[in-house]
């Protein structure tokens, strides 16, 4: 799968560009022991596989204009389809939230201002690109979130590649289930966007969260803005 720095038209990128971004990795302490002897005795480790459907919550961090925002995913990796619903965190003076529908397959993406249940129509450009550490990413740590009595173990992936590339791509994932914890983009050597993944259930309990409401079918072709 394709890394990029910051096109917009994939699903982890387009979250943190639509919505906003998150926390940066120093705050996660790495293990004292080597982490390849951790992950497989010696053995250098492989990708592990992300679930192709759940649902969970998010908060996004766009570092270029430091605003968080949180919202409700989901995600329908067979599928090719991406749903994002702003969640509100008390009153916001001239603020506007939207649900996100993205469909890959037919390449477009739905637009939806929960409030008027205005909606926008936008052609997708970029290919779909799902929430998973590729087959040629880049080993990076293994190291524990958390303390003694309460910690998670994850590992760090990237799409550096050594003596060649910087990466613009650092994925967290747990080791346990490969659930996707943090993803960060960087550009020009400056962390761009910022993603954190919580709260995440296995599955999609209700499909219709991917179908247009009616009032897409007279949908406008240019994004809305979220300020009044």
């Amino acid at each position: 799968m394709a890394r990029g720095g910051g096109c917009p038209g994939q699903p982890r990128l387009l979250l943190p560009l639509l919505l906003g971004g998150l926390l940066c990795l120093h705050a996660w302490a790495p293990l004292a022991a080597a982490p390849q002897a951790r992950a497989g005795r010696g053995q250098p480790p492989t990708p592990c596989q992300a679930p192709l459907q759940w649902e969970g919550r998010t908060v996004a961090y766009d570092h270029s204009s430091g605003r968080n925002t949180r919202a409700a995913v989901s995600y329908d990796g067979p599928n090719q389809r991406l749903r994002l619903l702003e969640e509100r965190k008390g009153l916001i003076p001239c603020k506007k939230f939207f649900e996100y529908i993205f469909l890959y397959k037919d390449a477009v993406m739905f637009q939806i201002e929960q409030v008027t249940k205005l909606c926008s129509k936008i052609a997708l450009t970029e290919p779909w690109d799902p929430y998973d550490i590729p087959d040629n990413s880049t080993y990076e740590d293994q190291y524990y979130i958390g303390g003694p009595g309460d910690e998670i173990m994850v590992q760090e992936w990237s799409d550096r590649k050594p003596a060649r590339k910087f990466e613009s791509w650092v994925g967290v994932y747990t080791v346990k289930d490969c659930y996707p914890v943090q993803e960060t983009y960087t550009k020009n050597y400056s962390v761009t966007t910022s993603t954190r993944f919580f709260d995440l259930q296995l599955g999609i309990t209700d499909p219709s969260v991917f179908t247009p409401p009616s009032s897409c079918q007279e949908a406008q072709p240019v994004k809305m803005k979220d300020e009044c």
